[in-house]
């Protein structure tokens, strides 16, 4: 009995590694496609989740320009390489209890070696660029969140914030172009971005959201600009 546990435990020890090494970069590249709606391959551009860029070494929960760690995570003492990101993408919840990644593993063998083969290439520093996930995305950006954010600071008058007024359960929002359109409360959101793509001070923009044209989210520089920005008025 004894015996054979060893036996379980050194294939387990030297199947992991193998598996990262086996994978094929091509299928691993569509296979991001899943990841790009919260991670970026790009260094220091944060989403969701943090960036990968340099992952293979990097001990987990210690990436100095993202702030959303959850406690577990940032104490685990995780170093990351073939044999623990392997382990991560089968089932971070047993990995990590109470981690705060949404995402319940890959339980393929197959589709997570390819996925470790893309990511141990993409990631690597100095990684020549490539079109990814998140590329191939940009397309969908509006409804799913991955892809390439625009620059908010270079867009069309029909996205640029002149004014928002508020009545009853409806916000209306006017727009550089002299347009004005309604929307129900609940179908407009209010978010900031501080990224060099942001928008300017004072400048706020209105992205579209949704696959029914019917919602939107208005992006400030900072929160304070949300309250001095929205006026009661009907």
């Amino acid at each position: 009995m004894k015996r054979d546990l060893i036996i379980v435990l050194l294939t387990v020890s030297f199947m992991t590694p193998s598996l990262a090494q086996s994978g094929d970069v091509t299928r691993g590249q569509q296979n991001f496609r899943a990841c790009a709606a919260c991670h970026s391959l790009e260094p220091d551009r944060n989403m969701t989740g943090p960036s990968l860029a340099g992952l293979w070494g990097r001990k987990a929960g210690t990436l100095p320009s993202f702030d959303r760690y959850s406690d577990a995570l940032k104490s685990s003492g995780i170093l990351w390489n073939d044999q623990t990101l392997d382990q991560w993408l089968t089932d971070p919840e047993r990995m990590v209890p109470d981690n705060a990644m949404p995402f319940e593993g890959i339980k393929n063998n197959g589709a997570r070696a390819d996925l470790l083969a893309f990511l141990k290439q993409a990631t690597n520093p100095g990684a020549a660029p490539k079109q990814t996930g998140q590329a191939q995305m940009k397309g969908m950006g509006g409804m799913m969140g991955g892809g390439h954010d625009p620059n908010l600071k270079k867009i069309e008058p029909a996205k640029q914030v002149r004014a928002i007024t508020y009545c009853h359960d409806t916000y209306r929002v006017t727009t550089a172009d002299g347009k004005t359109r309604a929307f129900w409360e609940r179908n407009l959101r209010f978010k900031t971005d501080s990224s060099k793509d942001g928008p300017e001070a004072g400048a706020p923009a209105i992205m579209p959201a949704g696959m029914m044209g019917d919602r939107a989210s208005v992006i400030f520089a900072s929160p304070d600009e949300i309250g001095r920005t929205i006026k009661t008025q009907c």
